[in-house]
């Protein structure tokens, strides 16, 4: 039986807030590349191929990483988890995609509130029946206040921006930023499990880019058969950080489930990720953008029920 790694709150806490500041820098990124292109299916491809660039290059030069590759077929062949873990990398394509396509219409802040409100709700669903490598873990009061809280948080931070969310036209493309934050949590567990089967983060990294390129690269094929291509790619070099940053939250995620759990860790990246955007809109402000008292307040109180969610609060409190 594999045990899970202790790993301490106070320091597992603040990685997951870092991995989660990388999220808006992401979706700035691919969200400007795939209205430069024209073309949202394109700007995911750009992204997942310089992702796996990136970490099939780590892979090949640390030792750790090496070794990583030499247990991935092996595990595989030996079912040491269900295969269909190795295509976690879709869950992730199928987020950036999301990303490059709606960005640049609903801007951060909407994509945010919708990926939270998805993450938050399947992070308390994953954990309950224990796909994670930490097994299972109860549904507690405490840690459905601490949901319930984020997601309010949330809406408060970003309620300056919604005027046009009540725009018919808007449910669409909010649906798209929801599903692939309800389907992040499933990503994390999964490779996490797979992780602690690799041995190294680096090669659940590797397998995410892997087969999440190869799908976006096939739909993309199948766009340009029909459609053509968009526009041609640009010569600014910070179009092509999306995949690193992607990189960066896909390892960390991976190795924090594993001790803290797929809630937890959504929660401490939702908090970076409101951070982030925070820190985005103050220094970069995109066309739009608006910071206001209730972006900052709920920002705090994002944080608050982060702590509300993960105090160790005492056997049986608020036990469901």
């Amino acid at each position: 039986m594999t045990h899970t790694p202790r790993l301490p709150l106070l320091a597992g806490l603040p990685l997951a807030v870092g991995a989660g500041l990388a999220i808006p820098v992401q979706g700035r990124i691919n969200g400007a590349l795939g209205v430069r292109l024209n073309d949202g299916i394109a700007a995911a491809v750009v992204s997942f191929s310089t992702g796996l660039i990136l970490i099939a290059v780590i892979a090949v030069l640390l030792p750790t990483g090496r070794a990583g590759l030499t247990r991935i077929i092996p595990a595989l062949r030996d079912r040491r988890f269900p295969r269909y873990y190795a295509l976690a990398g879709g869950v992730g394509a199928f987020f950036v995609f999301a990303q490059s396509t709606t960005v640049g219409l609903l801007g951060v802040a909407l994509f945010t509130v919708a990926t939270v409100t998805g993450q938050t709700l399947s992070g308390l669903f994953v954990d309950r029946l224990g796909i994670g490598p930490g097994g299972k873990r109860g549904i507690t009061g405490v840690r459905v206040i601490g949901s319930v809280l984020t997601i309010i948080a949330v809406a408060w931070a970003v309620s300056p921006r919604f005027g046009n969310a009540a725009d018919v036209g808007l449910l669409l493309p909010l649906m798209l930023p929801l599903a692939a934050g309800f389907l992040m949590s499933f990503q994390q567990a999964m490779n996490g499990t797979a992780t602690l089967h690799y041995g190294t983060p680096i090669a659940a990294t590797l397998v995410n880019f892997v087969a999440g390129g190869l799908l976006l690269w096939l739909v993309w094929g199948i766009k340009v058969a029909v459609a053509g291509t968009g526009n041609p790619l640009p010569g600014e070099w910070w179009y092509y950080l999306g995949g690193p940053m992607g990189c960066i939250f896909i390892g960390l995620a991976a190795v924090l489930v594993r001790a803290l759990g797929v809630l937890v860790t959504g929660l401490g990246m939702i908090a970076g990720q409101l951070v982030g955007s925070l820190i985005l809109d103050v220094v970069l402000p995109a066309p739009g953008s608006v910071v206001a008292l209730p972006t900052v307040l709920g920002t705090i109180l994002t944080l608050a029920a982060i702590v509300v969610a993960t105090l160790p609060w005492p056997r049986g409190a608020f036990r469901r």
